[in-house]
């Protein structure tokens, strides 16, 4: 899935630009993905994610990966 979080799901957003004579045009408000390689503790290895920033800073709090998982597991059921 292309333009998509690997941890959290989220995608882009499409909506409406409005202008002053409200003429509406489509636009896309797309993620903030970087590719990351994070290392898990649990497994002993290396995964490389397309994480969005909020993931990334999610990421640096809790610590590791695993325990993010264990943290929000019902995102991944």
């Amino acid at each position: 899935m292309a333009r998509t979080c690997d941890l959290t799901g989220k995608k882009g957003l499409v909506g409406n630009k409005v202008s002053h004579a409200n003429n509406k045009t489509k636009t896309k408000k797309l993620v903030n993905l970087h590719s990351k390689k994070v290392f898990d503790p649990a497994t002993n290895s290396v995964i490389k994610l397309k994480l969005s920033a909020s993931a990334i800073r999610t990421l640096d709090k809790v610590g590791s990966i695993s325990k993010y998982v264990k943290k929000n597991i019902h995102l991944f059921e």
